[in-house]
């Protein structure tokens, strides 16, 4: 087996090592918005003016975008921008542990806060729902994060009807079966062999049979730990 499940510290990293992976094939999405250095479209250039202090950006930002909301609470465009900039503050300063690379009790805090202007945002009903912003929501519903996968995969759903592509079905998969949603995941896989370049469709079936597996044999020997099944 690829992994030893025993250890409760393993079984979280087979979770991260296959949602991350699913991130950098996606196309360099960086969890905590930097730039990719290549001079543009990173995530941080909506805030970028020329300041090297990406923190005050991100707060200012996020102080912009609560104003907005205050001021016109139909605003559908502002609370996209509100959820995406309170994401990106989650992973500023005392929001995120470096060393431990996890989020502290603010961070996680902050991540709250995205998901409440993300839901208020949905409720309006936007005609073309952020596809950036889902992709950062995803994340932000990812384990080690809010660990919500049935909202990443809802999130990774509105990426997919915009953007099919390869990369983002397989998000779209792992996420599913880690919320226990097998046929979503099945599917989600499915058209991700599909939409594969077809030299790469067999690694990316291979890939993600593997991901399932890994994490339904995870899930399994949780539920034995906690009881909920019984083995002679």
């Amino acid at each position: 087996m690829l992994f030893d499940l025993q250890s409760r510290g393993r079984r979280t990293a087979v979770k991260i090592v296959y949602l991350s992976l699913a991130v950098l094939i996606g196309g360099g999405l960086v969890l905590f918005g930097v730039g990719t250095g290549t001079g543009g479209g990173g995530l941080l250039d909506v805030f970028n003016d020329g300041s090297s202090d990406v923190s005050s950006q991100v707060s200012d930002a996020e102080k912009r975008a609560d104003r907005a909301v205050r001021a016109n609470p139909q605003d559908a465009a502002a609370w996209a921008t509100l959820a995406r900039a309170r994401y990106l503050t989650a992973g500023q300063g005392d929001n995120f542990n470096a060393t431990e690379q996890s989020f502290t009790a603010s961070g996680q805090e902050k991540l709250r806060s995205a998901q409440r202007a993300w839901d208020r945002y949905l409720a309006l009903d936007p005609a073309r729902p952020d596809a950036n912003v889902a992709r950062l929501m995803a994340q932000a519903f990812a384990p080690g994060a809010l660990n919500e996968p049935d909202e990443a995969a809802s999130a990774l759903e509105i990426v997919t009807e915009q953007e099919p592509s390869s990369a983002a079905f397989s998000q779209l998969a792992q996420f599913a079966y880690l919320a226990g949603q097998e046929r979503r995941g099945d599917l989600a896989a499915a058209k991700a062999v599909e939409l594969a370049p077809e030299a790469q469709r067999r690694l990316v079936r291979t890939s993600l049979d593997r991901a399932k597996r890994d994490i339904q044999e995870q899930q399994l020997r949780e539920a034995i730990e906690r009881g909920e099944i019984r083995t002679r």
